[in-house]
């Protein structure tokens, strides 16, 4: 009789435990896939932010440019000389602005260093003349 029973309770226990370990095994499968794709999800927004950090950047160093440039363009006009190179510069600045490409960037931080260069010259020309006017 006591065997009849413990055969009972375990015919009808035993599939309710092997079911309930294998609920429970996929729940923890379940667990597992939703925090590798959290993980995914915030790799994916740390990439994203990366991403804005380094556009914002470049915007950064396009305004930098900018601002350089209208130093520049003060300067330029303050000391009035090289119209020519003045025009040129707001041309290559318009297409700068139009298309952000390394060469043109490239071609016009080579002319800003030109025309500070010149600017360097024509004071160092006119510390000359002041000091022989000084003589």
């Amino acid at each position: 009789m006591i065997i009849l029973i413990t055969l009972i309770i375990l015919i009808t226990i035993l599939p309710l435990l092997l079911l309930l370990l294998l609920l429970s095994l996929l729940l923890l499968l379940l667990l597992l896939l939703l925090l590798l794709l959290l993980l995914l999800l915030l790799l994916l927004l740390l990439l994203l932010l990366l991403l804005l950090l380094l556009l914002l950047l470049q915007l950064l160093l396009l305004l930098l440019l900018l601002l350089l440039l209208l130093l520049l363009l003060l300067l330029l006009l303050l000391l009035l000389p090289l119209p020519l190179l003045l025009l040129l510069l707001l041309l290559l600045l318009l297409l700068l602005l139009q298309q952000q490409q390394q060469l043109l960037l490239l071609l016009l931080l080579l002319l800003l260093l030109l025309v500070l260069l010149l600017l360097l010259l024509l004071l160092l020309l006119l510390l000359l003349l002041l000091h022989q006017l000084s003589k």
